[in-house]
């Protein structure tokens, strides 16, 4: 018997094994890196969802609502809204209607339609302060609907991580998202799997 067919048949085993382990260690590669780009894509919609249903829309409404507020004090030559003094209590309600409680119900309607895509396990204070907030002023404004102009604000005060809360919230989903679309890894993917549909 020859040497080199003794040879021969152990090459082609180890050739075949070889390429059945880079076979199998490609697969386990790819399953891996499609399982990574699956979780990194739900995340990135679940981020999504968030910033366009929840915490985009009452970042907007709150800065539109701190803007307009603080227009108006500095319209007045004031520091603070409180006390109301009675030359002020025309253009004070006519802001509340027209411009305060049109805002505090948008980002009260988020609030409570939109709560399941709160970041937190549990519902923020702050959030649940401002709805009630917002109720006390339905009721301050229903009083002078009827001619009734003995209360000029809420009895439930303002909530002042309010503004804080939705502030870094949307700040740290923004900055999640840009970390999210912005990896070395998922612009690839995308690149590779937008060469595949066409």
């Amino acid at each position: 018997m020859e040497p080199s067919s003794i040879i021969l048949p152990s090459s082609l085993q180890n050739a075949a094994v070889l390429t059945i382990f880079l076979a199998f260690a490609g697969y386990l590669l790819t399953f891996s890196f499609t399982r990574m780009m699956a979780r990194r894509s739900d995340r990135l919609r679940l981020v999504d969802q968030r910033l366009n249903e929840f915490y985009g829309p009452l970042y907007v409404a709150s800065r539109a609502g701190n803007i307009a507020y603080r227009s108006l004090l500095k319209k007045q030559g004031k520091n603070q809204c409180h006390p109301i003094r009675d030359e002020d209590m025309n253009e004070w309600m006519l802001w509340m209607r027209t411009i305060f409680m049109p805002l505090n119900d948008i980002r009260e309607k988020i609030i409570i339609e939109k709560a399941h895509l709160i970041v937190e396990e549990e519902m923020p204070l702050c959030l649940l302060e401002f709805v009630t907030h917002v109720v006390g002023y339905k009721a301050v404004v229903a009083k002078w609907a009827d001619g009734d102009y003995s209360e000029t604000r809420s009895t439930i005060g303002w909530p002042p991580e309010f503004d804080r809360y939705v502030e870094r919230s949307y700040a740290a989903l923004k900055a999640e998202q840009t970390r999210l679309l912005n990896n070395i890894f998922w612009r690839l993917y995308h690149r590779v799997a937008g060469r595949r549909r066409r």
